[in-house]
């Protein structure tokens, strides 16, 4: 199947990580790694792997994370050098242009994350592009849940969307779906696709599952 937009390899090194923007953040903060683990309830030694990109987080548990240290979730998908927040008001006149080049990326063993527009932080909505690769519920493990609503576009492949309360549906490629986050979910490759690949926007809200803070799954070797 087409692998959709195509990244050399000199571009794919200068994505924003999520080590270098937790490793900001701290440092911004004036916290030590001791001091941001007692903040977050992460181990220390397991902040230390997220800051030199051995580990990543989920979705789901970076909104938790931005809720135990006080910070936007945006912030987390934010370039470090940025400190400016939007103008406050009724217009914030706020744009951006993202590319898969700037975006950050973040490869987790289901899928692989480029969050997009990470200059501007403060937003409603985090967009992302994902490569979709699990191809059955047991290669996905536990559904993903966290607080929101989503909305996914498929661009290239077939993708099956699992939630608890319902039946999959298939997706076929220029189709859509919309679901409370909150809600059990999980999107697979679908029959006769290795991958799939779709944009979509998650809007995170207060309600928040904040038992069991951190799912760590350890970062996938990068194919190129």
């Amino acid at each position: 199947m087409n692998q959709g937009p195509a990244m050399n390899n000199s571009a794919a090194d200068t994505h924003t990580t999520l080590g270098q923007v937790v490793r900001a953040i701290r440092q911004r903060n004036g916290w030590t790694l001791k001091e941001m683990s007692e903040r977050s309830g992460i181990p220390l030694s397991t902040l230390s792997k997220i800051e030199h990109d051995r580990l990543t987080l989920t979705y789901d548990k970076l909104l938790q994370l931005s809720q135990r240290l006080n910070i936007p979730l945006s912030d987390l998908f934010s370039v470090p050098a940025q400190d400016s927040a939007p103008a406050s008001g009724p217009v914030t006149g706020l744009r951006a242009k993202g590319t898969l080049d700037t975006g950050m990326r973040v490869e987790t063993d289901n899928y692989d994350y480029f969050y997009l527009c990470t200059e501007l932080r403060k937003k409603s909505m985090i967009p992302i592009f994902t490569k979709v690769r699990a191809r059955s519920v047991e290669e996905f493990g536990d559904l993903i849940r966290h607080g929101g609503e989503e909305f996914i576009f498929v661009l290239e492949g077939r993708v099956e969307v699992h939630t608890e309360f319902y039946d999959p549906v298939v997706l076929e490629k220029w189709e859509s779906f919309y679901l409370d986050s909150s809600m059990g979910h999980a999107y697979l490759a679908g029959e006769g696709c290795d991958e799939a690949l779709v944009i979509g926007v998650c809007g995170g809200d207060e309600r928040i599952d904040m038992e069991s803070l951190v799912h760590i799954g350890e970062k996938r070797d990068a194919t190129g």
